[in-house]
């Protein structure tokens, strides 16, 4: 493929058009887990954490073939999920004032969980967008300059309406439990056998991991965070 040619330009569309459609997830984990931060700080958080997990999300472009091979990868990256979707719902910390003045200068933690969750969320995302580039790797770095401040800007805005309604951070948590269940489903070693294991569904079969994750996720955050409530209404 000729740099800058018509099918260049075509390859550059689609990159940006998978870009933007697989970086919903990863635009909620990162409105999660920088709202408990100030305004300022937020910002902060979704720079950062972004610019780290666009750099590892260039890196892992340049291994994309050799990540089709390894066994368990995608079930390892769904595992890391589950634990800061949970998080996420009920952060740890101490109890009382100092608490919320913990959680909201915890720059570094958010920045943190962006960068961790992204990498995990983004196997999918760069072994569909190395396979749309065919091995040109200005197309993968062009489609994610283009995107990413769509992605940030995206953030913003979600954070801005979970301060205002807080209930949806249950729905971000179950989003990401939900895309834990497909990145299993899609391991190479692992995806055949669960499939094999719901085969009793039906069709429905493949929704079915999916869908348990993304409610275990939200019923182990909301118990813990009331056993939190509790502790600090205690204290």
């Amino acid at each position: 493929m000729e740099t800058f040619s018509m099918e260049f330009f075509m390859a550059l569309g689609s990159i940006v058009v998978m870009d933007l459609a697989l970086a919903g997830d990863n635009a909620v984990v990162i409105a999660m887990a920088a709202n408990k931060l100030p305004h300022e700080e937020r910002k902060k958080a979704i720079f950062i954490g972004t610019g780290g997990a666009v750099a590892i999300r260039i890196a892992l472009t340049f291994i994309a073939v050799e990540l089709l091979t390894i066994p368990f990868l995608q079930a390892l990256g769904g595992l890391i999920l589950l634990p800061i979707a949970i998080g996420l719902l009920a952060p740890a910390h101490k109890a009382g004032e100092d608490a919320h003045i913990e959680a909201a200068h915890s720059l570094g933690a958010a920045v943190k969980t962006i960068i961790v969750a992204d990498a995990a969320m983004s196997l999918d995302n760069v072994l569909s967008i190395a396979g749309a580039a065919q091995g040109h790797f200005l197309l993968v770095a062009a489609g994610l300059l283009i995107s990413i401040p769509i992605v940030v800007a995206g953030s913003s805005l979600l954070g801005a309406i979970m301060d205002r309604f807080p209930a949806l951070m249950y729905v971000g948590a179950a989003i990401i439990g939900w895309t834990s269940g497909k990145m299993f489903l899609a391991d190479g070693a692992l995806g055949e056998h669960i499939t094999n294991a719901f085969a009793a569904f039906g069709s429905a079969g493949h929704y079915v991991l999916p869908a348990l994750l993304a409610v275990l996720v939200c019923a182990v955050g909301h118990f813990k965070a009331r056993r939190q409530k509790a502790a600090e209404s205690v204290a």
